[in-house]
């Protein structure tokens, strides 16, 4: 009798997808860094290469060999970077097993062959050995390769660019490697290189400058004169008043829209005070056309009052008629005169007289005047 299992039939499915979601994923890198090759670890994987073996190149692309492939890189690794990684890693994935050997050229040798470096080869050799694609580092690595250091460090094959290398009469220091079918090539980062990253220093200089001042460096260690620093540091405080600027601006961005009204009605407000200054009908319009009057005023003569018409006819009337003909007058006074010998009367009444004949005088000229007005002068009425 076939015996059924009592398991759902998926239930199989369910257990291995838990025991994959327990596990670890997988990681491709390194815990410590790559070995110089004095090391323990470097020796022992060197004792036991076979390099007795010949390994060609399609025994290596093939992987039919029967140890690591034993691949070395070299340079100087100045400024180590990501030109320099994806030249390692091209080395170590040439063919499927690859034991990669990195050598790295100390100061002496380097300033000596190509000139100064930005690190110095100890801080090359720590650059290069925590690079996870290295599996050893060889310290003060040779400028030209022989063939013993090639059997010391049994190297199969050698792994750089295919740009020839020149160096003192050789046009190619890689060009014997070539010729005995050592030699894999690997390609070049474009636009990435140390002479680039210097050049880019160099030509920001001034803005490292202030950076390191900013940050705590002396003038004394950044090589700067005393006027430069001066300078740099002047220009780091008118950035920091511009980043505060920029800060204020970014913070008050949510409130742009209730500045923006503020601000239109505070323009309608001063354009109404100005209109109302200095327009047409404005106050100091108005103060000026004041100003203006009362000083043609004071600038111009005062004008003569206007005469009455009665006194201005009279006075013409004097000035045309001459003087007033008194032959009234000599007759009174012959009367006067004629009545010396009656009684006297009294003083007073006849004081009172005179009065009144002057008064009656007075007509009778007025009514001459106008009698010789009318006569074209003529004066014969008298």
């Amino acid at each position: 009798m076939k015996m059924t299992s009592r398991k759902r039939p998926h239930e199989h499915e369910e257990i291995k997808t838990r025991t994959m979601k327990s596990a670890p994923p997988p990681t491709f890198s390194k815990v410590q860094p790559a070995p110089f090759s004095e090391d323990e670890q470097a020796v022992a994987a060197l004792d036991l290469c076979d390099y007795s073996v010949k390994i060609t190149l399609e025994m290596a692309q093939n992987d039919t060999a029967h140890r690591p492939v034993r691949v070395y890189a070299d340079g100087i690794y100045d400024l180590f970077h990501q030109g320099h990684a994806r030249q390692l890693m091209q080395a170590k994935r040439i063919f499927p097993n690859v034991y990669l050997i990195v050598g790295v050229c100390s100061d002496s040798l380097t300033h000596e062959n190509k000139g100064r470096t930005v690190m110095d080869e100890n801080e090359r050799y720590e650059a290069v050995r925590h690079c996870r694609y290295v599996d050893e580092v060889v310290r003060d690595a040779p400028w030209t390769l022989d063939d013993e250091f090639l059997n010391k460090h049994k190297i199969d094959f050698v792994a750089h660019d295919e740009i020839p290398y020149s160096a003192g009469s050789s046009d190619d220091i890689y060009a014997h490697i070539k010729a005995r079918g050592m030699f894999v090539a690997t390609e070049r980062t474009e636009g990435v290189s140390t002479s680039d990253v210097v050049a880019r220093i160099v030509k920001d200089y001034d803005v490292y400058v202030r950076r390191n001042l900013a940050r705590g460096y002396s003038a004394r260690e950044l090589n700067v004169g005393y006027i430069k620093e001066k300078t740099f540091r002047l220009q780091n405080k008118m950035d920091e008043l511009k980043n505060k600027g920029k800060k204020v601006i970014e913070n008050i961005g949510e409130k742009r829209q209730d500045l923006i009204q503020k601000w239109e009605d505070k323009s309608k407000e001063f354009i109404g005070n100005f209109l109302l200054l200095f327009g047409r009908e404005g106050r100091i319009s108005h103060f000026w056309n004041e100003g203006k009057g009362r000083i043609r005023q004071a600038l111009s003569p005062p004008s003569s009052p206007p005469r009455s018409l009665n006194a201005s006819s009279s006075s013409r009337r004097h000035y045309d008629s001459g003087p007033p003909t008194k032959m009234v007058r000599y007759e009174e006074c012959a009367d006067y005169s004629s009545d010396d010998g009656s009684d006297g009367a009294s003083q007073d009444e006849t004081g009172d007289d005179e009065v009144d004949e002057s008064r009656h005088d007075g007509k009778t000229l007025e009514k001459a005047g106008d009698v010789a007005e009318t006569n074209g002068g003529t004066k014969t009425a008298f």
